[in-house]
């Protein structure tokens, strides 16, 4: 007899259990009818928005059981007579369903049964339903993630959902502040996500005390301000990941928050929270991961944090933490990533970190390490990512090392190396990232650095490397970046550069390389940024662009290129700098079709002729430098049509006429109102990525600024308002409503043929810092409204025909270089040490109407004085003999200077 095979004995067995247990009560269980009407009247209610909607196809009147849907789950029933049961789940997350307004949800709110409700990944907006999310009593699961619900939390909204233990909010436009009773009696709550929405306010001081049973909380990336508070955060005792980053919390860390046993995940990163680290922090022994990136910590590292051996990972970067890196912190034996780059860390690289043997990122970046460079950091089996620049630190140029890493990024910017290129570089063929910039590295460009097949960013600037490029250089299918800025480079550039397709940004500027520019650069589709300026360059064919290439910024300036101003690039540039070449020729009118231009730099070159209406018609111009060249004829009132401009230098060309008044008025971008919509204009890229975050900017703008050249970075340059259209033959009256451009920091108008009295409201230009009308014939006094000008460092009104007093208070008294005032005639004051008639002592007025008196007084004292004296004299004489008579003296004078005295006396 031949035995059953027990294994197939199983197998039908449990298809028999199967088919009975689950099955067949699907089959003869069937949901209310009342459910099947609320969801087919969901569904129905999506339909009537988009007729073309099939996600939810199964569900139809046909079908009497809805639990047999698709994205319905149903309970069994609740005894063994019941031939129903009830819905207690719906998985509508991502339907593909068109945008819909929340009161669509309203039919779902009358499935009390519902235990698990997910709608994440729709497009659902409008406020939370609160009176329908409240009949959901039985909910334990409840996610509304990635839609587009705005207004505020609901007060009470989520009060009568007890069971709740899931609650998922996050990535919505959900504002307003956290309900002060919204999460009271979710007493059942174990994970809630607020995240990446815009809440703002502060935390209630008792928002999330009763939410006991809380495991995970997060509420990154909003707007939330003030404290973090200690009472509501410190109740929360089985907590084990809260993340606040990203918000605008201030002050110190509660040491609450230190007492929070479980807790595994910290991050409280890119606030602007503040004091120093306290030494609780080592009583988080059981954290893994603790991030308090860019905030306002200062002083020290505790020494505790040495506690919290089963930490991974560890950021503190981007704060203002100082000295030295504790000494064992090497404890951390599970560390896999490092950051305590860009704060103000002294000393050297501790030698315990040779204990983290499980590193993988280190980032030291930015501090003021010192000291040597390790060679055991090239030991770490698993290190990956290694950034070192920004510090004292110095490289051992006889060290020989054999890295036992496979680095993927390597940071050595501003290192001290010294010499060629490191040849041990060459064994780390992995790389992605390679900086090793600002050195004193030389000789010529590595061919096995040329061959790395994974290196996407290569930054060799700002050393003194020589020779040419190889051209493996350009066959790489990865190179996105590559700057070899201010070194030595010569030659001319590879034919094959286009073949670098993947090429992102593109820097070659200040090096010594000659010839023509290969017409293969025009392949680079994804090239943004081009820099060739301060080279050799030269000729007159430019290459031809798609016109709808990436190319955005690109600057060919200080070169040898000739011919006329080409035009062959893209339609969307931003940024063209042309200048320092020997273009010539009058403006190409087709320049119109670049329509999007912001910056447009043609100085010193040899453009003749006038100024176009087609160059008038880039209205996006904020930056137009056409500074000595050869332009002819008057400024003209179209250039009103440029209303962003910032920056206009038209000096040290040969324009005539008036400056027109049109023209001025309609120069709003130099305007106090408009400064607030066009601000953030900025010529810089930034990149970043999970391992590093640079930025790229062309070259600076070049000005007279307060007599002298200097160069506007372009990373401010939207802080500047510039107006030069110095040296020039320009006559006639400035115009009165230069005084209405009230962002100007530098107005030029020297070196013309002005005449007229300066305007009184030129003393408006309230953030004026440079002022020059010299060389003119200019007359009539200097407004006294220039005492207004707070921002005045610089005023030049020599050579004109000024006269009257220079006015006196605010910057005014500190103008006080004569040369300032030169060459006006009529001029006076302190500052060119010239007294005005008003400054003379004046002739006391009193002293001469005494003496007009005086005379009068005199001949009055004497018709009285002679009389009274001589009948005085005569009663003395008379009375003394009287009273004596004795014989007379025999002196007979004593008497005689008695009256006389009284006499000169009364006189």
């Amino acid at each position: 007899m031949v035995m059953a095979n027990p294994s197939l004995l199983l197998q039908f067995i449990f298809i028999l259990f199967f088919f009975f247990f689950f099955l067949l009560p699907c089959m003869s269980w069937s949901c209310p009818e009342y459910q099947k009407q609320a969801l087919l009247q969901f569904k129905s209610s999506i339909l009537a928005i988009d007729s073309s909607f099939h996600t939810l196809d199964s569900w139809n009147g046909s079908s009497s059981n809805c639990c047999l849907w698709d994205k319905v789950t149903c309970s069994f029933p609740s005894n063994s007579t019941s031939t129903s049961s009830v819905v207690i789940e719906l998985h509508l997350s991502n339907l593909s369903a068109p945008p819909m307004p929340s009161n669509l949800l309203a039919p779902l709110f009358f499935i009390r049964s519902l235990r698990m409700l997910d709608l994440s990944w729709n497009s659902i907006n409008g406020q939370i339903p609160a009176l329908g999310f409240g009949n959901l009593s039985n909910l334990v699961h409840l996610n509304l993630s990635e839609n587009s619900i705005d207004g505020q939390i609901p007060a009470l909204g989520f009060g009568n959902l007890s069971n709740l233990v899931h609650l998922d909010l996050s990535r919505n436009f959900i504002n307003g502040q956290i309900p002060a009773l919204g999460f009271g009696n979710l007493n059942n709550l174990v994970h809630l996500d607020l995240s990446e929405n815009s809440i703002n306010g502060q935390i209630p001081a008792l928002g999330f005390g009763n939410l006991s049973n809380l495991v995970h909380l997060y509420l990154s990336r909003n707007f939330i301000n003030g404290r973090i508070p200690a009472l509501g955060f410190g109740n929360l005792s089985n907590l084990v990941h809260l993340d606040l980053s990203w918000n605008r919390f201030n002050g110190s860390i509660p040491l609450q928050l230190f007492q929070l046993k479980y807790l595994q995940y910290l991050d409280l990163s890119f606030n602007r929270l503040s004091g120093e680290l306290p030494e609780e922090i080592g009583n988080l022994t059981k954290l893994q991961r603790l991030s308090l990136r860019s905030n306002k910590f200062s002083n020290g590292i505790p020494s505790s944090i040495s506690y919290l051996r089963e930490l991974e990972e560890l950021d503190l970067g981007n704060n203002s933490l100082s000295m030295e890196i504790p000494s064992d912190i090497g404890n951390l034996s599970n560390l896999s990533s490092l950051s305590l780059g860009k704060n103000e860390l002294t000393g050297g690289v501790p030698a315990s970190m040779q204990k983290l043997n499980k590193l993988n990122s280190l980032y030291l970046e930015g501090n003021l390490l010192t000291g040597e460079i390790p060679f055991w950091l090239f030991d770490f089996k698993d290190l990956q990512y290694l950034y070192l620049q920004g510090n004292n630190l110095t490289w051992n140029n006889n060290m020989k090392i054999e890295p036992k890493c496979r680095l993927f990024v390597l940071s050595l910017r501003s290192s001290g190396l010294q010499g060629d290129i490191p040849e041990w570089i060459s064994t780390q063929m992995n790389l992605t990232f390679l900086d090793l910039s600002m050195n004193k590295l030389q000789g010529p460009f590595p061919q096995w650095l040329a061959e790395f097949r994974f290196l996407s960013f290569l930054f060799l600037s700002h050393n003194k490397l020589s020779g040419s490029l190889p051209i493996a250089l350009f066959r790489s299918s990865q190179l996105a970046i590559l700057a070899l800025s201010h070194n030595n480079f010569s030659g001319e550039l590879p034919n094959n550069i286009g073949d670098a397709k993947s090429l992102f940004i593109l820097m070659l500027d200040g090096n010594n390389f000659s010839g023509h520019i290969p017409q293969s650069i025009y392949q680079i589709s994804k090239l943004k940024l081009l820099d060739l300026s301060r080279n050799r360059l030269f000729g007159n064919i430019f290459p031809v662009f798609n016109p709808q290439a990436n190319l955005m910024y690109a600057d060919f300036s200080s070169n040898q290129f000739s011919g006329e101003v080409p035009t062959t690039f893209p339609l969307n540039i931003n940024t063209l700098a042309l200048g320092g070449n020997k273009f010539s020729g009058p403006m190409p009118l087709n320049i119109k079709k670049l329509r999007n231009l912001e910056r447009l730099e043609l100085q010193d070159n040899n453009i003749s002729g006038e100024l176009p209406n087609s160059l008038l018609q880039i209205s996006h111009l904020r930056v137009l430098n056409l500074r000595n060249n050869s332009l002819q004829g008057s400024i003209p009132k179209t250039l009103s049509n440029l209303q962003n401009l910032r920056i206009l230098d038209l000096s040290s060309n040969n324009l005539t006429g008036e400056i027109p008044i049109e023209f001025v008025n309609h120069l709003t971008g130099m305007t106090p109102n408009l400064t607030s919509q066009t601000s953030g204009f900025s010529v810089v890229i930034t990149l970043s990525s999970n391992f590093f975050s640079t930025e790229f900017a062309v070259n600076e703008l070049i000005v007279n600024w307060k007599k002298s050249k200097q160069g506007l970075s372009s990373h401010y340059i939207d802080m500047y308002f510039l107006l030069d259209l110095s040296n020039n033959q320009l006559s006639s009256e400035i115009p009165t409503s230069l005084g209405t451009l009230k962002a100007l920091k530098m107005l030029n108008l020297s070196f013309n043929k002005l005449f007229g009295k300066i305007p009184a409201n030129l003393g408006d230009l309230q953030n004026v810092e440079g002022l020059d009308l010299s060389h003119n014939k200019l007359s009539g006094p200097i407004p006294f409204t220039f005492t207004k000008l707070q921002q005045l460092t610089t005023l030049d009104v020599s050579n004109n025909q000024l006269t009257g007093r220079i006015p006196i208070g605010g910057q005014m008294n500190t103008m006080e270089d004569p040369n300032f005032y030169a060459n006006n005639n009529g001029l006076c004051g302190f500052q060119i040490r010239v007294p005005c008639l008003g400054d003379l002592p004046p002739t006391p007025k009193l002293q001469e109407h005494d003496n007009k008196k005086e005379p009068w007084i005199l001949l009055e004292a004497m018709g009285i004085g002679y009389p009274v004296g001589f009948l005085l004299t005569i009663g003395i004489i008379f009375l003394a003999g009287y009273f004596n008579p004795s014989p007379p003296s025999n002196n007979p004078c004593r008497h005689r200077h008695h009256p006389h005295r009284l006499i000169r006396q009364r006189i």
